[in-house]
């Protein structure tokens, strides 16, 4: 597709349209269309998940969306298998039914499974890396590689991988106790609902936490809860959220993350770092 809008392919629900946009059915295809983009130099982006912000400008080059990688498998050893586009929802659904214990962290997270490797993504309970045994890539030659976990340097919410695209990854989980398994995840859940903007457009977590201390309580701590900007929102239930209230545009949030920036700065002297990631044109 070409001039397709991103908005209904980012959690926010906020982005400028893709040059060109294109869903491959399965691994083969996505081979294909990688080799195809390198032969050609065109620029590949992949989209999908939390933690994004698409600016108005839309994103130049190819876009992919692995929305089409849905595909769960159980493997010996409790082991899963989860291709990228699987939602950790599903995933989590998934490993319950089966009274695998492991991914409780992630009850809430509406992101996919490639976009929570690429960020190691994790709460207070836990995050991505504790559970990865190996990443199924793509790299730039469109060649399929596997990575061993073990290969991979993990910090706070950063994967260190090489280039290429995250097809899917193997989960090294632990039989359990399906009741208990399913009240921490429900438990964990109703905490998310009760102090986090689920309802609402969002990317998750704004800011990184800095050390020993709480973006979030900086932020609540310097007057900005509830500040607005357009559509673009700091939320009144966490500090740390910006919402999307109705038909926010990117220049928005990125100016009232301008805005809580230079405020926090002032109030308690901390500069916070974005794990928010902004791409595309103005």
């Amino acid at each position: 597709m070409c001039d397709a809008s991103l908005q209904s392919y980012t959690s926010f629900r906020i982005g400028g349209p893709a040059e060109v946009l294109v869903e491959p059915a399965d691994v083969d295809d996505l081979c294909r269309v990688v080799a195809q983009a390198r032969a050609e130099k065109i620029p590949i982006f992949v989209v999908g998940g939390t933690n994004l912000l698409v600016r108005d400008g839309g994103i130049r080059g190819m876009v992919i969306s692995l929305g089409k990688f849905k595909g769960i498998r159980q493997e010996p050893d409790h082991v899963l298998y989860a291709e990228g586009g699987v939602g950790m929802p599903t995933l989590i659904g998934y490993a319950v039914r089966r009274s695998l214990a492991g991914l409780e962290w992630g009850a809430g997270i509406p992101g996919t499974v490639a976009g929570c490797v690429v960020m190691n993504a994790g709460t207070r309970l836990g995050e991505m890396k504790d559970s990865v045994k190996a990443v199924r890539m793509i790299d730039p030659r469109g060649r399929v590689v596997d990575i061993s976990a073990a290969d991979i340097p993990f910090s706070y919410r950063r994967a260190h991988l090489p280039r290429g695209i995250v097809a899917g990854v193997w989960l090294q989980l632990r039989p359990g106790d399906h009741e208990q398994i399913e009240k921490t995840v429900k438990e964990y859940l109703q905490y998310r609902k009760d102090t986090q903007p689920l309802t609402l457009p969002s990317a998750g977590c704004v800011f990184k936490n800095p050390p020993q201390d709480s973006a979030g309580r900086l932020v609540e701590a310097a007057g900005l809860k509830g500040a607005r900007i357009g559509d673009a929102q700091v939320s009144e239930k966490h500090a740390n959220f910006m919402v999307n209230v109705g038909h926010a545009r990117a220049e928005d949030v990125l100016a009232l993350i301008k805005n809580v920036r230079a405020a926090v700065k002032k109030k308690s002297g901390v500069t916070l770092e974005l794990e928010l990631k902004v791409v595309g044109q103005a």
